[in-house]
């Protein structure tokens, strides 16, 4: 075991983080043990979660377990969210993490991958959520994106979490009230929070959906305006999805073929990947459908503005001929037509109204008015 005296006394004695820098070692001072990111910790032995004073001590207690019996391996699962550094660095020792993958862990905003080192596997999870408004700003978000890393040994499991959404506390109360899945073992902890995330992912793109097919209806509805900021929207949220998704489809359908993968348990991680799939492929059917309503929208408004374009030019034209005509009269020539006649000005009148009607008429046949 890779954890020190000092790491078992001061987590059997919880101190604060202010106490912790007291000790004169400057590694020490560093390397922490969690306080405010742990959201749950646990040893689970022949599947059933037993009470430890702290994480090493359920350490102490799985590994003792597993030393002597032949059944069922115990594990223990430590649940984090938005940790610190030295509290992960800590973490790393006590459990012995590779150190590129805490640093990983630490700096978040990592691509969605599986990583092996040594006996023990690194994952990384994109989640995304969708962000219901009343009213959509050209600012809002409506797919929320957060990561889950997952640390992976013979005998513990270690969840870091970045974001608000997609908590892992309801998986951890459904393999806890199901004894054969806590009797999985860790392999059976990192299938059931892939499927749990996958299965956000089809929540979120079925909503996503919902929403694509409402701005389709009003993209062609008959109306004059057309929404063109919000459909920009939706496909620039449609590519935040795209890259969380589709780079995991790669590595979790390699996932099955790894080693430290238990032969039972290659068939629940091969469903998992197969529901990736559908999702993937219904974020690129919708990617390419919010690309189509967004140039139909472009080209519905083109159409509109050369249908304005051409009443305002129709009306130009029909009140072009009496301001010609009237232009001419008010030249203030001695010599015009019909300027000393009784009938000279309901003349000239008639043919502006005449000539007006006809352009009327002309630009209506066109479709022009």
């Amino acid at each position: 075991m890779r954890s020190s005296t000092l790491f078992r006394r001061i987590n059997r004695h919880p101190v604060q983080p202010h106490t912790a820098r007291q000790l004169t070692s400057p590694v020490r001072e560093v390397c922490v043990p969690p306080v405010d990111s742990v959201v749950e910790y646990g040893a689970y032995i022949e599947g059933q979660k037993v009470y430890a004073p702290g994480i090493v001590d359920a350490l102490d207690l799985v590994r003792a377990h597993n030393a002597v019996s032949d059944g069922t391996p115990a594990f223990v699962w430590v649940g984090l969210h938005e940790p610190a550094a030295p509290e992960v660095e800590w973490l790393a020792e006590v459990f012995g993490l590779h150190p590129l993958s805490v640093e990983d862990a630490v700096k978040a905003h990592q691509r969605p991958k599986v990583e092996r080192y040594g006996d023990s596997l690194f994952m990384v999870l994109k989640t995304v959520a969708f962000l219901d408004h009343d009213e959509l700003t050209a600012t809002s978000e409506i797919i929320a994106t957060g990561e889950i890393m997952v640390f992976l040994g013979v005998d513990f499991v270690v969840t870091v979490r970045h974001g608000e959404h997609c908590p892992l506390t309801e998986v951890r109360e459904r393999l806890e009230d199901r004894l054969e899945l806590m009797n999985r073992g860790p392999t059976g902890v990192l299938h059931a929070i892939a499927d749990h995330v996958v299965d956000q992912y089809l929540q979120v793109a079925d909503l996503m959906q919902l929403e694509l097919e409402e701005v389709e209806a009003t993209v062609f509805a008959d109306v004059s305006s057309r929404d063109i900021n919000r459909i920009y929207q939706l496909k620039r949220e449609m590519l935040d999805m795209k890259r969380a998704v589709t780079p995991l489809q790669a590595p979790l359908s390699a996932l099955p073929q790894r080693r430290v993968i238990p032969s039972e348990m290659r068939e629940y991680f091969r469903d998992v990947g197969d529901h990736l799939s559908r999702v993937c492929e219904q974020v690129e059917s919708s990617n390419e459908l919010c690309s189509s309503i967004l140039q139909a929208a472009l080209a519905r408004s083109n159409a509109l503005a050369n249908e304005d374009m051409r009443k305002i030019s129709s009306w130009v034209a029909i009140l072009a001929v009496p301001t010609m005509i009237a232009g001419i009269y008010g030249m203030n020539f001695d010599f015009m037509p019909e300027l000393h006649s009784i009938w000279g000005y309901p003349a000239v009148i008639g043919v502006m109204v005449t000539a007006c009607l006809l352009l009327h008429r002309g630009f209506r046949r066109n479709g022009w008015l």
